[in-house]
């Protein structure tokens, strides 16, 4: 009697099967929004794609490597929910002896943060638009990030959307667990509501010390900043360092 052959389970969260092989449907801390690109956004991935965004498809293959993707073994730094780069450009400008993962599934964006880390001349980026998340958990090593940037995640303000926030109990100790001792994750957000779950849920983490902080000044004002205030609506910084289990 042949044994029954179990269905190949796909690495990515967006490619994962139920047990009997169906195609499993996820909650997600983002939704992937429309992919068409602008002519500036067209020029600036057709520049710069090959160079700097790490394919989807390149995370599953054997003995895939970060260090490979930057051309160097570096210090590293992970932005989630990269947006259209103008944070990412800059402070990776500023960091040239670190190599900064931006993660961000749109597209369009990413294409923005192309021409914009070019233009400020901060080659040490690389792009890939693979769930955060999972991301953290498979490919990011233990004790391997000096920092970890969140600017303006996803609010889901909406109750019954709540559940998709990045920012909960089980995030948290995934991302003080990525970070080295004494490393130091950095959030911004324009909801008070998520503000104050960021810091119940980051202050009941043990490995991580901190909270609210004034604003990051290095941080540049982004559009989702910008949107935030105009809407009245006020910005809480937090830090947060990893601390000895």
């Amino acid at each position: 009697m042949n044994e029954a052959v179990e269905p190949v389970r796909p690495a990515r969260p967006h490619h994962k099967l139920t047990e009997d092989g169906r195609r499993m449907r996820e909650v997600l801390s983002y939704s992937r929004r429309g992919n068409r690109f602008t002519p500036n956004q067209a020029a600036a991935w057709a520049a710069h794609q090959a160079d700097w965004v790490v394919p989807d498809e390149a995370v599953d293959r054997p003995g895939f490597s970060w260090s490979s993707w930057f051309g160097r073994e570096a210090p590293m730094i992970v932005e989630i929910g990269s947006g259209v780069g103008e944070a990412t450009a800059v402070l990776a400008a500023a960091r040239p002896e670190h190599n900064v993962l931006a993660l961000e599934v749109w597209r369009p964006g990413v294409a923005d943060t192309l021409w914009r880390v070019a233009e400020a001349g901060a080659d040490n980026v690389r792009l890939c638009s693979v769930d955060a998340v999972w991301t953290m958990e498979h490919l990011i090593a233990p004790d391997s990030l000096d920092e970890l940037w969140t600017f303006f995640p996803d609010p889901w303000h909406k109750k019954r959307h709540q559940k998709r926030r990045l920012v909960d109990a089980e995030f948290a100790r995934l991302a003080a667990s990525r970070l080295v001792p004494g490393g130091i994750w950095r959030l911004a957000t324009d909801w008070a509501d998520y503000a104050a779950q960021m810091i119940e849920v980051l202050g009941a983490e043990p490995s991580l010390q901190g909270g609210v902080v004034e604003r990051w000044s290095e941080r540049p004002v982004t559009k989702f900043e910008r949107k935030g205030i105009a809407a009245g609506r006020a910005i809480t910084d937090l830090a947060y360092r990893r601390v000895s289990d």
